[in-house]
């Protein structure tokens, strides 16, 4: 090895006078297949570095020495520095040198025997390519994803990939070493990884682009999120993180009032400034500014910003609702403002359009929005519990109050959670999705309806694992929220145990996300409706009160429909999920969150007595569709048993803050159960006027 290097220095010295005048600026491709270009039709024009050379143009020679199967690994199974690639590299000599190494790595020949030289090979390796280009710019690259379907993903790819990924960051410090990221452009575009290994031409071109921008440090120039409008809410009392993108290099200057910041943006084209708390302010003006472009932004306010989601019910707009007729017309308030994201199709029973197709499988799912203020014009279309959650904050804190909606009729659970989350935490959500019973067939049957019309086996649509997250949470680009309020389940009731894992890596997923580890997370529990799995899906939910902090739970089995699934009497819903905002985040201590919880039931000789959390007031309520009768003052809705499936109707007496149960036909009681039907009209309250939650527990 010596020698060869000591023949290609010698050749090297004696070449540079053929080239050291006007010579192009030599860039070095160096990586495996991805890099040379395995699985495309004309890789000579598609794979990246071909690309990159079309982008950079004539002042700029690439040379491609992708080795199919190279490891960075010398003891890997193919060591890329014991190729012919490698020696014409090093024949090469560049001014900017970029890796990409690392993906055959993961195989189990390799990693799990060798990881511990993984470091000191790299930076062998770039050592030894800066002996015939000593002032090279050195650029390395985090890897390309490898997708789910690979067959070896979860029986330790998957693993060994996030531990090379933090290698390729080690060896980047020690060697002062650019670091890029081929890892992120790539990740929500599965379709775009065939084979699960290899860019498509799209993928190549994101690699492309990426190595462009890093050389030249074009990045297109200053911009920011769609969620900077005119009109737009900041979020109070906490520092604000404004960022976006813009040239390397460039000075971006942000004013806020009398507020002026400013940073140069780095290499990585990401700039961020953080501007110190404000108070409700309302008439501000934002300007992000750089020397060749000024963003500018009136009518700015500061004060909470809460992120409404989930699917059809949250979705439910206000024109369609009992309440509407009255209250739209009232609705105007100019420091109420609503981001509605719409989607472009709805996913009733249709086939799409092979254009609809093509834009979902780039994730250019929901319409452009822009803030703007509460209209009866704009909050007829906007959701109903958005919009009552948001005008009983409005109402209570007189401060601005920001809205983003982003709900999707019918969507999954796991559609809105991030990509790897779920595959690490439940990756077989996401093998062949439309056949997968962990996904509810009536969501598997709908999505096969919209999306009939492919002509390959590109299959996005937003019931996919991970669609919504990447078409509809990535967009937001971490804007400060305070918090998130979601209705949706009915997609998923088919399944609770799935449920409840995949609802607490939900939760799991947007904090980290939006980087709040205690984000307040108040979700809707599913309403009455004639469906046999509701009771016990309905507990699961309540049951996830105990899995993170920060939650909350509202109670709607009070205004459910027996037949369909979208009750239009929404006021109820978007106020209580305010009384768990109220109460929780905003110090008003008078405010009760919730109807009564139940905590334990225990024997008390032949009779069980129910203890509660938010229990002052016990009362038998008057249902609001006035179905109960207000002379009658019993408690419905109480089961015993002695045995499992062998329920029995209990009188119910209040005690103070407790139940007292009794059943003749149940001497020595073992279970109870409260609201378990499916349109139950269980009609415990407590003294705030709010219904308990359906619940079975063992009795003490």
């Amino acid at each position: 090895m010596k020698r060869i290097l000591s023949v290609l220095v010698l050749l090297l010295s004696l070449g540079t006078l053929c080239f050291s005048q006007n010579h192009k600026i030599r860039v070095s491709c160096i990586g495996d297949s991805i890099t040379w270009g395995m699985t495309l039709s004309d890789r000579e024009n598609e794979a990246y570095p071909f690309q990159l050379q079309k982008m950079l143009g004539d002042g700029y020679e690439v040379g491609n020495f992708g080795r199919n199967g190279a490891t960075l690994l010398r003891h890997g199974h193919r060591p890329y520095m014991d190729q012919e690639e490698f020696a014409a590299a090093m024949l090469f000599p560049a001014d900017i040198i970029v890796i990409h190494l690392g993906v055959n790595d993961t195989d189990p020949r390799n990693w799990p025997n060798y990881r511990d030289e993984f470091v000191g090979d790299y930076l062998t390796l770039i050592d030894t390519l800066k002996t015939v280009s000593p002032s090279a710019r050195v650029i390395i690259a985090l890897m390309t994803p490898i997708a789910d379907r690979h067959p070896r993903f979860n029986s330790g790819t998957k693993e060994w990939h996030t531990e090379i990924q933090e290698a390729i960051g080690v060896v980047a410090e020690l060697s002062g070493a650019e670091l890029i990221d081929f890892h992120t452009p790539l990740y929500p575009y599965p379709q775009h990884i065939p084979d699960a290994v290899h860019p498509d031409a799209f993928g190549a071109s994101l690699l492309a682009k990426t190595v462009y921008s890093q050389i030249t440090g074009d990045y297109g120039g200053l911009s920011l999120s769609e969620l900077y409008t005119d009109n737009m809410v900041l979020q109070r009392n906490v520092p604000l993180d404004i960022h976006g993108i813009a040239d390397a290099g460039e000075k971006v200057t942000v004013t806020l009032g009398k507020e002026k910041v400013s940073a140069v943006t780095p290499a990585s084209g990401h700039w961020k400034v953080v501007l110190p708390p404000r108070k409700e302010a309302t008439g501000l003006r934002l300007t992000v500014s750089t020397k060749n472009r000024k963003l500018s932004f009136s009518n700015v306010a500061v004060g909470e910003v809460w992120l409404c989601s989930g699917q059809s019910n949250m979705e439910f707009m206000m024109c369609q609702t009992k309440e509407g007729p009255l209250d739209i017309p009232l609705s105007a308030d100019a420091d109420l403002r609503l981001y509605d994201m719409k989607c472009r199709w709805r996913t009733d029973d249709v086939a799409w359009p092979l254009s609809a197709l093509d834009s979902l499988n780039n994730l250019d799912y929901f319409k452009p929005a822009k803030w703007e203020v509460a209209s009866p014009e704009n909050v007829k279309m906007f959701s109903a519990v958005g919009y009552y959650f948001g005008k009983t904050l409005r109402d209570s804190l007189r401060v601005p109050v920001g809205l983003i909606c982003n709900a999707v009729g019918g969507a999954t659970t796991e559609s809105w959670v991030d990509r790897n989350t779920l595959e690490t935490r439940f990756p077989l959500i996401l093998r062949d999705w439309l056949n997968n019973d962990f996904i509810q067939d009536w969501a598997r049957g709908r999505a096969a309806k919209n999306i009939s019309n492919r002509t390959d086996k590109v299959d996005r649509h937003p019931y996919q694992p991970c669609y919504l997250f990447e078409a509809g949470i990535l967009p937001l680009d971490r804007y400060t929220i305070k918090g998130v309020a979601w209705y949706q389940g009915e997609s998923n009731a088919h399944n609770k145990s799935a449920h409840s894992a995949l609802f607490t890596m939900l939760v799991d997923s947007w904090r980290e996300y939006f980087g709040k580890e205690d984000m307040p997370f108040y979700y809707v529990q599913l309403s009455s409706l004639g469906r046999p799995s509701w009771p016990w899906f309905r507990d699961s939910q309540r049951l996830l009160l105990g899995q993170r902090s920060a939650l909350g739970m509202v109670v709607s089995s009070d205004i459910g429909d027996l037949v369909d699934v979208h009750f239009t009497e929404k006021k109820p819903v978007g106020r209580r999920l305010a009384q768990w905002a109220l109460s929780r985040d905003y110090g008003f201590s008078n405010v009760t969150p919730s109807g009564p919880l139940v905590r334990e039931a225990r024997a008390e000789g032949n009779r069980v007595v129910v203890s509660f959390d938010y229990a002052e007031g016990l009362h038998p309520g008057v249902l609001p569709d006035g179905e109960s009768d207000p002379s009658v003052r019993e408690i419905t809705g109480f089961e015993v048993a002695s045995h499992e499936g062998c329920f029995f109707p209990a009188k119910a007496e209040v005690r103070g803050n407790e139940i007292v149960l009794s059943c003749p036909d149940v001497p020595s009681p073992t279970l109870v159960r409260y609201a378990w039907e499916p349109y139950t009209r269980a009609n415990l309250y407590n003294g705030a006027l709010l219904p308990a939650s359906t619940f079975r527990v063992e009795v003490r």
